[in-house]
């Protein structure tokens, strides 16, 4: 059985020697089809896992007061955008004093600018850095962890203290070759004192959380004085069998602060990252089925041109195979032998395009700082795509094959 096998793949290979022109042709068929399977499947499990990993850090048990920007209703036949109001400094601290709900703690934050300078003694940062104003609890409900020093106390945030956290990227930036800890920065010129250092988070969509300062929310409030600041509100829940009590106790609390009536909807979003997660899960399964769609439509034009390279090698090969008749090789071993040689090059064009879809994943996955895993699900499934394409193409022409007559086939010129 083993000798027959090695026997099959031998004429096969053979045979693609000299059709080598048509093999290649019919290869690339089949690889630009699989390229785009592997390639699209690669890049959405890639973006799943960067989004996926950022909202994760929320946490569970945590969830976001925030506004939403803008809310569409439609209105006769055009569209209508209404935008929520800012969450005001008022707001947020009246909802810090008045929410009272066990094993829960508020994290009250802002962000001050995008676009700041920070010094520090004779050098300075490009006009890039995001600085945040945020309580004790910001750390900590944002799923942050510091690599060096320690985090925020009250005692700092009541006294307005002048200390300041900073992303990772100061480690190798402003403050490299040396301890960032107790040292001295200065931001639009006041001074501030690191007392910690974050660990790396990485970059979404060029947005680079690692090239950020954190410092006391009353100290930012007077820095950062310009109209309209949006502050964000973050709850999180210590038992997560309490978490939808503390959800609605939280919507209770922020609505009768911002005086909605019972009729009122809510002027103000909720966000929790196990719902962000599921709507990146849904989107994920549309791009999933769009590629399949896509690359299935590609691969059946390959698969009848595979088809039909086979049936013209039928053709061109009759006296071959009439021979092989008369020397008494059985039907089953003539139809083995084509079967054999539609697998080889439809998994040829597997391969390749694998190698080319891994190569285009990791490539837009550098480019756009996604955090790129090896799509084994998407290599299996290019796998048997391919092995179900050639064997439903290769039926046809082994058949064709097995069926000849051997005097006939002999006589073929």
């Amino acid at each position: 059985m083993f000798s027959l096998f090695r026997e099959n793949v031998r004429i096969a290979f053979d045979s693609i020697r000299t059709q080598l022109l048509r093999t290649i042709l019919t290869v690339l068929i089949i690889a630009i089809g699989i390229t785009a399977l592997v390639a699209i499947l690669s890049l959405v499990k890639a973006l799943e896992n960067t989004i996926s990993s950022d909202f994760s850090s929320m946490g569970a048990n945590t969830f976001n007061i925030q506004r939403y920007e803008f809310n569409t209703r439609r209105r006769g036949s055009g569209e209508d955008q209404k935008i929520n109001p800012v969450i005001r400094y008022t707001q947020v601290k009246a909802f810090e004093e008045n929410y009272v709900f066990p094993t829960s703690q508020v994290s009250v934050s802002f962000t001050g600018t995008s676009t700041a300078e920070v010094k520090f003694e004779n050098e300075e940062t490009d006009p890039e850095v995001t600085v945040l104003g945020a309580n004790e609890n910001f750390l900590e409900n944002s799923g942050l962890d510091l690599a060096l020093g320690r985090d925020f106390t009250q005692f700092d945030i009541q006294n307005n203290n002048r200390v300041c956290i900073l992303g990772s990227d100061f480690k190798n930036g402003l403050l490299k070759n040396v301890n960032p800890i107790n040292k001295t920065i200065s931001i639009r010129g006041s001074r501030f004192k690191v007392i910690g250092v974050l660990e790396e988070k990485g970059s979404t969509f060029g947005n680079n959380q690692d090239l950020r300062v954190i410092i006391p929310i009353q100290v930012a409030r007077s820095l950062f004085t310009q109209p309209n600041i949006n502050y964000s509100v973050s709850v999180k829940v210590d038992n997560k069998d309490a978490f939808e009590g503390a959800l609605d106790e939280a919507i209770i609390t922020f609505r009768n602060i911002r005086q909605l009536a019972p009729v009122e909807e809510n002027d103000f979003g909720i966000g929790r990252s196990d719902d962000l997660i599921n709507q990146i899960s849904e989107i994920s399964g549309y791009l999933s089925i769009a590629a399949w769609v896509i690359s299935l439509i590609t691969i059946l034009g390959s698969s009848i041109a595979l088809m039909n390279i086979m049936l013209v090698s039928v053709t061109e090969r009759t006296r071959e195979i009439g021979v092989r008749k008369a020397l008494g090789a059985k039907k089953s071993t003539i139809a083995g032998q084509f079967l054999m040689e539609t697998i080889m090059i439809g998994q040829f064009g597997g391969i390749l395009g694998i190698i080319l879809g891994i190569a285009i994943g990791i490539l837009i996955s550098s480019v756009a700082n996604f955090n790129f895993t090896t799509p084994w699900l998407a290599m299996f499934s290019a796998t048997a795509v391919t092995l179900i394409v050639a064997i439903i193409a290769g039926l046809l022409p082994a058949v064709k094959a097995a069926k000849l007559d051997p005097v006939e086939s002999l006589r073929y010129e």
